[in-house]
């Protein structure tokens, strides 16, 4: 286990794999957000977990040690891959990944001695098996006044995990989500015929990652079956997660969970029933006797 100093950090060794933390910008700037990386490289086959694993592992975890003034972010997570086999699906990154972390500079953050930047990490490695470990990482800037300059040297590192961040869907795009007793059902429509799509949820034990995801494509969007997961105990208000339309276009996307239409019909046509029945006691009750 390495501790790297200096304002070039050098990497730290994880199982199978380095570690570097690094920053966008050459120096940091008071009152200003700077965005600091986690470069994984791992050697090939080898992966490590997104903010939800799946159905294995666990996600890189963080305790920051940072200057006062100094106050970290949500980390920034790129889409990632389904792994795994047909019946264990993870969610996960191979090859290569940086997660984004932004950190912000209070104004009152004085610039006579430059900050350290530190955590300790802890991740998990996988491939046919998994193997845990744990690194020290850290990074010291400057602090100067005048807006900071990007760094040539990890420009290429942060446009590339910027390209593969889930995007806002866009406003005229809509979204309906049904919930039937073993599937959810998304319905899309975002003004053309889609014919590929995946889902990534963001919380764990909603659907049941390993199973087929049945696409319906549909002029104007499509509707794509997703099964539940045999741990969901109870309903979900919401189902949020990372919607892949193609190789290189994924969105953030947040929906509602409402009832299938059937059933609401059926709780209607409970409720007209039980209307009808008062109705009718009603009358009988005020109808003189004969």
């Amino acid at each position: 286990m390495l501790f790297a100093t200096g304002a070039q950090a050098a990497s730290t060794p994880i199982p199978h794999g380095t570690l570097e933390l690094i920053a966008e910008n050459q120096w940091i700037a008071p009152g200003h957000t700077l965005n600091l990386g986690l470069h994984f490289q791992l050697e090939k086959g080898w992966h490590v977990y997104w903010v939800n694993p799946g159905d294995s592992g666990e996600p890189p975890r963080l305790t920051w040690h940072l200057p006062p003034g100094i106050t970290v972010g949500p980390m920034e997570w790129p889409t990632p891959r389904r792994l795994g086999t047909a019946t264990i699906a993870d969610f996960g990154y191979e090859d290569a990944v940086t997660l984004i972390v932004p950190i912000h500079a209070a104004a009152s953050l004085s610039a006579k001695q430059p900050a350290q930047l530190a955590a300790d990490v802890k991740v998990l490695v996988c491939r046919e098996i998994c193997i845990p470990g744990k690194a020290q990482i850290s990074l010291t800037l400057p602090i100067k006044s005048q807006p900071s300059s990007p760094d040539p040297s990890t420009s290429s590192l942060f446009a590339v995990a910027r390209k593969s961040l889930p995007q806002p869907a866009p406003g005229n795009w809509k979204f309906s989500l049904t919930g039937a007793k073993d599937s959810f059902v998304l319905s899309a429509n975002i003004g053309r015929q889609i014919t590929q799509a995946v889902f990534f949820p963001v919380a764990e034990s909603q659907i049941d990652n390993a199973a087929p995801q049945k696409l319906a494509p549909k002029p104007a969007g499509f509707q794509l079956t997703l099964r539940k997961s045999d741990q969901l105990l109870k309903p979900i208000e919401r189902l949020k997660g990372v919607l892949v339309i193609s190789a290189d276009r994924s969105y953030a996307i947040d929906v509602p969970v409402s009832k299938p239409r059937a059933a609401k019909n059926s709780e209607d046509a409970e409720i007209q029933l039980a209307q009808s029945a008062s109705n009718l006691y009603r009358t009988l009750k005020e109808e003189p006797q004969k």
